[in-house]
Order: structure tokens, then sequence, then C-alpha cells
């Protein structure tokens, strides 16, 4: 597992796209992108801007939740790509210590990652797949 940190939110021109940009926390600095979603891309930069909404927006809800059943996010991985779709995990702690990891699509877990200051992990097989040095 290799830790990245979100460097940043992208449109893609050509596309239209929207795609975060993951970097190698330390080392060679390799670089992630993943096509997300309009929303999710912005209660990403909204985290980031340091906007607080009024009410809850669905991750902050999910955060809350965790944390009200006395859960803890304890980081995120990003483990698989098939057929050019990102798979991710949420990986939590229990009240009880027990981990769990619970299925996500990376926007929604990034998106936790930020809000929980946690985290974000990449399988390296991921990052040897999808890769470009800076």
């Amino acid at each position: 597992m290799m830790e990245m940190q979100l460097s940043s939110i992208r449109m893609d021109e050509k596309r239209g796209e929207q795609l975060i940009i993951l970097k190698e926390k330390d080392g060679e600095k390799r670089r992630l992108p993943i096509i997300i979603g309009p929303y999710e891309a912005e209660a990403i930069r909204m985290k980031m801007k340091g906007i607080t909404p009024p009410r809850p927006l669905t991750h902050d809800l999910l955060m809350s939740t965790i944390k009200g059943l006395g859960a803890k996010l304890e980081g995120i991985i990003v483990d698989s790509l098939s057929e050019g779709i990102f798979f991710a995990k949420l990986m939590i702690v229990t009240q009880e210590g027990e981990e769990v990891k619970i299925d996500a699509r990376p926007s929604d877990a990034i998106a936790l990652a930020l809000r929980a200051n946690v985290p974000i992990f990449v399988a390296e097989e991921v990052i040897d797949l999808t890769t470009a040095s800076p």
C-alpha cells in the first residue's frame, strides 16, 4: 500500500469530466487521476476550501453517523481497478475494536478521508497500472 494525498481537482476539458489527482505522499511523487462525478467534486472542493454548509451534506452526515455509533474512520484505500473503474474501501474501527472494510466509490471515500483527516492509501498494483511520473 502506498500513502497518497489529494493534489488537485481538475476539469478534463476534452471530455467534460471532473478528475481528482492523487499524488504519492513520499518518494517518487507518482500521480493517480480518477474520474469523479460533479457532486462529489463539489463536496471535495468545499472541504478543501474550508466551506461548511449550513446543513450537513451526505459525506458530513456519514461522518456524523460513524462517530455517533462510536466508530472511527481510520483511513481509506483504493484497492482495485477493473475495466477502467476504481474501487475503494473505508477502513473503520468499531466501538468494540473490530476492523471493518466497507465498499465505497473512491470519490466518496476521499471526501470522507478529507473530513476525518485520515490517510488515503492506494494498492501498489493500482499504482503500477495507472500512474505517470510528474
